[in-house]
């Protein structure tokens, strides 16, 4: 644990910082004690910051079975987070697609609102409001593509292929509610692109590669981009 406490010091990471981060558990190697182990790392690295994951349920919620219940819905995006969304005195947001969750000092006013959005990452998001606590987005051995994040900066921007024509509708946590769902079709997302719009730090955490971007630097940069080139974070197949 103490390593990788090392490693996020010497990429930059403060102890006050708010860390958002997509992870992957077998990009680190072998870690005694597996996921909770480096939950307790990442918490450990920020004791007067925040600790965001997504906790993401588009492969579960979906029209045939559009049910969401933030105690019991699991996350479909690998085993950290979804270990996160059970730990002591984490905060899920409600969202039936893209819930965040989060630990720390600010964890409850991060995601206190997103339950007001009828988009994935619209305003209210944690993805979003993480921002105004000087966010960072941390990529922990899985790449640059999996981005939730800039899926804000294309709602914003309102791009011709980010969201479904009409909603749909959704039971979240016992309520009827009309969501508009992201409709990517067969374009794939190519948020590898960032490294085209800003800097990134880059280095490793026990053996994973690591990308952190400086999330309102990010939403600035690339908020420009597609202003001026709407398809840019995405490709044809």
């Amino acid at each position: 644990m103490n390593k990788i406490v090392t490693d996020l010091r010497n990429l930059g990471i403060m102890p006050d910082d708010t860390l958002l981060v997509h992870s992957s558990l077998k990009s680190l190697g072998w870690v005694e004690g597996g996921a909770e182990t480096v939950i307790k790392a990442l918490i450990a690295a920020l004791p007067t910051g925040n600790l965001l994951m997504p906790a993401l349920t588009y492969e579960y919620v979906r029209i045939d079975t559009p049910i969401f219940s933030m105690a019991d819905t699991p996350s479909c995006v690998g085993t950290i987070p979804e270990t996160f969304r059970k730990f002591p005195g984490v905060i899920r947001s409600v969202h039936p697609t893209h819930s965040v969750c989060a630990y720390g000092i600010n964890a409850e006013e991060i995601t206190a609102r997103h339950h007001l959005d009828r988009t994935p990452v619209g305003e209210n998001s944690p993805f979003r409001q993480m921002m105004k606590y000087g966010g960072k987005i941390m990529m922990l051995g899985c790449g640059l593509m999996p981005n939730t994040f800039m899926h804000g900066v294309e709602e914003a921007t309102k791009v011709p292929y980010i969201l479904e024509s009409t909603p749909t509708k959704l039971i979240v946590n016992g309520v009827e509610v009309f969501h508009y769902k992201h409709h990517f079709g067969s374009l794939i997302q190519r948020y590898d692109r960032v490294t085209e719009v800003c800097e990134i730090t880059q280095g490793k955490v026990l053996e994973a590669e690591v990308f952190i971007i400086d999330a309102q630097i990010l939403w600035d940069t690339a908020t420009k981009k597609v202003s001026g080139e709407p398809w840019f974070f995405v490709s044809k197949p």
